[in-house]
Order: C-alpha cells, then structure tokens, then sequence
C-alpha cells in the first residue's frame, strides 16, 4: 500500500511539475518582447520624415510607402497626415531634412493600368490608392494596409538587401502590378531641375522575373541602384512602358517587348484572380549589378515564406534592442524602444551578399575584413549615435568607422566623409565630423581600427587647405565671414574637431601634433565678443561684422554666419573647454544666468525664421542639434539641479510614442539617441573626451549589456514626475557627489544609483571639479 502511495506521490509530483512548466511556458508567451514595444508611426510634428515600414537593423532594404515624391517635409516617403499611398518602394532613409532614396515603386491595381500617381487631392485620376489608419498597422519587420479604392491588402517584410511584399487581391479579370521605375523621393518643388531620375533599364527575364536599374541625380548626384524581382504566380501577360507608350516590337522605337531604357519606365504584371487570391512579390536591391541583386535575393528570401522572413526579423530586432533593457511604464517604454529602433535604423548597409558595392570614385570594391555602410548624417549622429554604438555596438561601429576610412580611400580629395550617401559625397552640413566618431571609437575601445590609418585620414582631413576655408581658419584662427558663409559655425566646429585630432595624436604620442591641434582647438575664443557676450563674425581683417544682430536666424540666405542657428544658440557650442567658455562670460554664477536668459527667452516673433522652429524653449532649440549638449552646462556651472529640470521637460514635451511626438527631425537617430542617453542620466556632452555628465535619469531602472560583455546598470530610487532631482548618488556602492561621470566607469561595467526627490539639493554636485 505504501509503494502504491508513493507512485501515486511520484506521479502527482510530475504532474505538478509539467502544470508549472505549462504555467511558464504560457507567461513567457505572453510576455511582451522588445519588439512589441516599437511603434514605427512615430514621427515629427507636422513633417513625415520617420520610417514607418519594414527593415532588418541597419538593413540596405527599408521597404515602406509612398505617400507623396517631391515635398520636403515629405522625406522618408510617408506623411501620416496624408490620405492616399502612391505605393510602396524599396529604400527610405529616416529622420532626414532632405529627401532621397524611395527607389522602385510598387502598387497594386485593378481595373484600367495608369501609369501616373496622380495628385494628392485627386487620387483617383492615377494609380495612387486611398487608405485609412485604421486598416493600416505597422511592427518591427512589419507593415499592413488595406487600399481602400480597390481593396487589394499589402503586406510587406524585409531582409537586409532583400523584401518581400504579400498582396490579397479580390476576384478580378484586370488585377495588375505595376512597378515605376521613374518614381524616387526628391524635392523638385522647393528646387526644381535639380533632382532628376538621369536613366533607367528594365528587363523580362521570364515570365516570373524582372530586373532593372535607374541612376538618379538627387541630394546624391550620381546614385545607381538595380533591382531583381521574382513573382509567387507567373504573369497572364505582362507590358512594359516608355513615355506612357506601350513597347511593342517595331523597326521605328523598338527591338523587343522584354526590355526597354529610357527616363520614364513601368512595368505592369497582368493577372485574372481569385477571390482574396495572394500573389508575393520578392525584391532584391543592389548598387553593383542586376547579378548581383539577383544572388541577394536568392541567398537572403529563397522561398516564398514570408511570415519566416518576418519572424527571422523581427528576432534581429528583439536581439538589438535587448543590447538595451529598461523598467517603466508603457509609455516609456514605447518611446524609449522607438527611440532605439530610430537609432539602428542608419548607417544603413551598402554591400552585396559577396561584399561589393560601388563607391565613392564609382569603381566597385570589394569589402574585406568589414561589412561596408552609408547614409552618414555626421553632423548630427557623431554627437548621441555613435557614441552609443561604441557601448552597445562597437562591432557595427567598427564597421562604420572601415566604411568611412574607405569612403576616404577613394576620395580624390583625401577627405573623410561629411554627409555620404550610396557612393557619393552630398557635402551637407558644416564640419569634418567623421573624425570625432573614428577618434571616439577608437579611445572607447572599438575594435578593428587600424590606428595609425585612422590617425593619417583624420589629420589629413583637418588640413585640407581647399575645404571651406580650412586654410584660413588655420592661419587666422578664425574663419572669416567676408571668404566664407556660415563663418561662426564652421570656426567653433572645426575647433572641436581639432580637439578630437588632438586627443589621437596624444594616445599615439604624437606630442607635436597634440600641441598644435590643441592650439587649433582655442579658436573659438578670437570670435567670442565680451561687448555682448555672444560668439561674433569676424572678417578676414579681423573686423567684427557690423551690424549684428545675436538673435538673428534666416533659414532662406545663403550668407548666413552660422548653421541653421543664431549666435545665442551657438555660442554655447565648445565641448572640448566649457571651463575657458565660462571664464570668457565672467564665471559660473554669470554663465549661469545666461543659459537661464537661453531658456527664458521670449521675442521669437521678431526674429525671422524662428517663429515656426519646432522644440522651442525660450531661444533653446532642441529640435536641431547644436542645443542639444546645452543643458548639461548647468553642471559645469555648478548648477545641476537646473540641468534635472530642463531635460525632464524636454522629455516630458518633446518624445513620446505618439505620430507626432518628435519635436524635429530625428536626423538619423540624433533626436532619439539625445533621449536614449537622457533618459539613462547621464550624456556625452564632449565626445572623444574620457566623462560623460549626469542629467537626471528618466526611468527607474536601466541595463546597459555593454558590446565587451560587461554590464552597465542604472537606479533611480524614488523617481517620479515630481522626484526629478539627484538627492545623492553612489557607483558601486561609493558615493558620488559629482556630474562628471568618468567613462571608464561606464565601459567596464557596474551600478550607478541615484537617489531622487522632490525639491533640488543644491549641494549636490555644485562643487564638482571640472574634467580636464
């Protein structure tokens, strides 16, 4: 009986044991992944310029939709305003203020083919599709809309160089595809002949396989893109058109039906369908061949799986995003893995499954020992992004750091980047940025980094006599405004970027040249004006520009003194010597007041272009990059409680989870990596330096899995929406009475713990020494 007992005891012990692994096995189901998180509609007020389709991280293909081609506010393809959808096309970029990309339209239709979109407020006259948000749904490595005119649903999913799209047609004899090589995001309307599509080819290459390419001349001059797609059903019948004539065989125009070149190509598949009957479409991209697309396609989708496609992504995903891993509520949340995924959405891939891909001297090279990639914002991401990549992806960033060591390699003018875009140099924004991501990589750690390479191609660049009036920066110390338009700007950023060059040759013990770059580095203080307090224009004589106005800002000149600013916006603009900057406005307790007068500004009505800048608080303009290192300088001034409260407003009114919620561009991550820092408590005011400052952290609890496997982790006891003020804090258990958090703290791992309430505690922190 006993015996019987215990069998039974046995048998209920492992009943129990399975009920329980069941019960897991069920709340790990329903356990929201890092993916759920995201939410891809999340953009900027009044402007369309996120990415709301699906891509792989830092994926070559981002495959999403059109909702209008040639507005600038318009530049990543999709407006949520907007009511109708041209189509869908293969490639956006993110978070820019200049349109590109946007490469080979597909759409859907039924009934008569067109072969124009049509305008917005006549959608019907083309082949553009009306839709509703509410039959409209996007995820990580997912987007879903049903056209409302023909009611055709489109799903789309994306491998890195390849995506496949899945449309659900109604019964029909006319059911048809179209594929626009003509159409690509450009902004003709506010620069007309500038933006052109120079040539395009198409190709039948049987009766499920089309290949082609175009070449545009847009914000990139000279960019050629082909494509291979393969169809899941034959075409009944298919057409391709030139000029809106139909190709046909003739002695006159044409040879064949199969294949056509021209500036003005469509190809049309034609099908009769069943009811909810689904054709797929899968499409490869690349910068080299039509071969080449076609190998992409071939080893990235070769089956006709898509929800394989999706699910292998969307884990590509949840495995970036983990690098990452917070507590909060749903909405931080949200923001706050929206804001990662902006961030790993550029540099974006820019090489064949074999690792071509064509480059700057448009010859094709073969990336070797690294994978190669573009869409280099560095005037904007050199600042929040690739910082963060150097913690949390340095195996990318090394990547990125080869990518632009190459892009110098082929530079006929021996420079690094400035703003690279598929094999061509845009030359937009100010500065030679690429240095302080080399430099700051190379001093945090990243490795695979040819030193001695690197330290050649940024010295090289930095003495550049024909750029923007390098050489006579370096002769006067200044640049001068009557040789060189936005003078101011360029001045105070080459400075730090000579700060950066200085802090290389210092690790590499190259004492001459530490010392003279360091001596490049003070420039800014020949433009800084202690009549007025602000950093002034000087000409070439050293004659200060008169009249000047410190508040002026005309976004439409083009012989501005400074970059998409003011003077009161730059002038804060010396990362690499905030201490000689506060010494140069009579101390601490005045600088102080200052950044005050920054906030409390209030006259934006009589300044010209600042009345409809986004992000606004007072003259602080947290919607472009130069303000954004601005309020941590009340921790240099001994004022950190100052610094708590105006980040918790920035984040509290200028992020969010909503369409609307970003108060700029995201320009490539920036926007979103100023948050991601932000909200950790602590920011990279002065890259290549070895401190980064302490804000206010913005959620209880962060972990950061460090790219060397060291983990970094982030307590905020007591954090609430009225508890945004640092009371103490300790790192490892020590206590921590200063802002100025050392680096190496971060890169080799542990757990900063902060201490929050309710009211300042002015002694915090307020006697800190400054890092040097």
């Amino acid at each position: 009986m006993e015996a019987v007992r215990n069998r039974i005891n046995v048998k209920s012990f492992f009943s129990y044991i399975l009920l329980l692994l069941v019960m897991l096995a069920e709340n790990v189901r329903c356990e929201p992944s890092l993916s759920d998180y995201i939410r891809p509609f999340v953009g900027t007020k009044g402007q369309g310029n996120t990415f709301p389709g699906p891509a792989a991280p830092f994926g070559m293909v981002q495959l999403g939709p059109d909702t209008a081609d040639d507005l600038w506010d318009n530049a990543a393809g999709y407006k949520y305003a907007d009511t109708s959808i041209m189509g869908f096309s293969m490639t956006h970029l993110s978070g820019t203020g200049i349109p590109d990309r946007g490469d080979f339209l597909f759409i859907p239709q039924i009934g008569e083919t067109k072969l124009v979109p049509g305008p917005t407020n006549n959608p019907d006259s083309g082949y553009r599709a009306r839709f509703s948000h509410d039959q409209e749904s996007a995820s990580a490595g997912y987007y879903k809309v049903t056209l409302l005119n023909n009611n055709v649903t489109v799903e789309l999913t994306a491998a890195e160089r390849a995506g496949i799209m899945r449309m659900t047609f109604p019964a029909s004899d006319h059911a048809s595809i179209l594929t626009d090589l003509r159409h690509f995001l450009n902004g003709n309307v506010d620069a007309p002949g500038r933006f052109k599509l120079i040539w395009s080819h198409v190709r039948v290459e049987d009766n499920s396989t089309v290949t082609g390419f175009h070449l545009v001349g847009g914000w990139a001059k000279e960019r050629y893109l082909y494509f291979a797609a393969r169809y899941s059903r034959p075409f009944d019948s298919h057409r391709i058109f030139s000029n809106g004539d139909e190709v046909k065989y003739n002695t006159y125009r044409f040879r064949s039906r199969n294949e056509a070149a021209g500036t003005n190509l469509q190809f049309v598949a034609e099908y009769k369908t069943r009811p909810s009957e689904v054709i797929q479409v899968k499409v490869a991209v690349s910068a080299v061949s039509a071969a080449n697309a076609l190998q992409n396609l071939e080893r990235e989708i070769p089956d006709w799986d898509f929800d394989r496609v999706r699910n292998e992504t969307r884990e590509k995903w949840d495995q970036a995003l983990a690098s990452l891993q917070i507590e909060g509520t749903q909405e931080q949340k949200e923001t706050f893995y929206t804001g990662l995924y902006h961030c790993f959405l550029a540099p974006s891939l820019y090489e064949d499954e074999d690792g071509e891909y064509r480059g700057l001297d448009s010859n094709i090279h073969v990336a070797r020992g690294f994978k190669n990639y573009t869409v280099f914002s560095l005037w904007d991401t050199y600042r929040a992004t690739h910082p963060l990549f150097a913690l949390i992806q340095a195996y990318r960033d090394s990547d990125m750091i080869q990518s632009l060591l190459a892009h110098y390699d082929q530079s006929v003018d021996h420079l690094l980047p400035v703003w690279s875009l598929e094999g061509n140099e845009t030359w937009c924004m100010v500065g030679y940025h690429a240095v302080p991501v080399i430099v700051d990589g190379f001093l945090k750690g990243v490795k695979g980094i040819d030193k001695e390479r690197a330290y050649t191609a940024i010295k090289t660049t930095a003495m550049n006599p024909d750029y923007d009036s390098v050489a006579a920066y370096s002769r006067l110390g200044w640049v001068p405004f009557d040789q060189e338009n936005e003078s101011v700007s360029k001045t105070l950023e080459y400075a730090y970027d000579d700060y950066c060059v200085a802090q290389m040759a210092k690790a590499l013990g190259k004492k001459e040249d530490y010392q003279y770059f360091m001596g490049r580095a003070s420039s800014f203080t020949n433009l800084y004006d202690p009549s007025i307090g602000v950093m002034r224009p000087k000409d070439s004589h050293g004659q200060w520009k008169t009249p000047f106005n410190p508040h002026f800002y005309d976004d439409d000149s083009r012989t501005n003194d400074f970059t998409e600013g003011t003077s009161w916006q730059y002038s804060w603009y010396v990362p690499q010597d905030v201490p000689r900057l506060i010494s140069l406005s009579g101390g601490r307790e005045p600088f102080a007041a200052k950044l005050d007068q920054l906030f409390n500004f209030h006259q934006s009505d009589t300044i010209k272009g600042l009345d409809d800048v986004q992000g606004r608080i007072g003259e602080y303009w947290h919607g472009n990059e130069p303000s954004h290192h601005i309020i941590y300088l009340y921790c240099y001034a001994g004022q950190p409680w100052k610094a708590a409260e105006r980040v918790h407003e920035v984040v509290r009114t200028q992020y969010g989870n909503k369409p609307d919620s970003l108060s700029g561009n995201d320009d490539c991550g920036q926007m979103s990596a100023w948050y991601i820092f932000t909200v950790l408590g602590f920011y990279p005011v002065c890259p290549c330096s070895d401190y980064y400052v302490i804000g206010s952290p913005g959620l209880p609890k962060a972990v950061m899995h460090l790219s060397n496997g060291k983990k970094f982790t982030m307590t905020a006891a007591n954090l609430s929406e009225k508890n945004i003020y640092i009371q103490s804090a300790t790192f490892n258990g020590h206590e921590l009475n200063s802002p100025f958090l050392p680096a190496r703290a971060v890169r080799e791992g542990g757990t900063l713990s902060f201490q929050m309430g309710p009211e300042p505690n002015k002694t915090w922190g307020a006697n800190a020494p400054i890092p040097e």
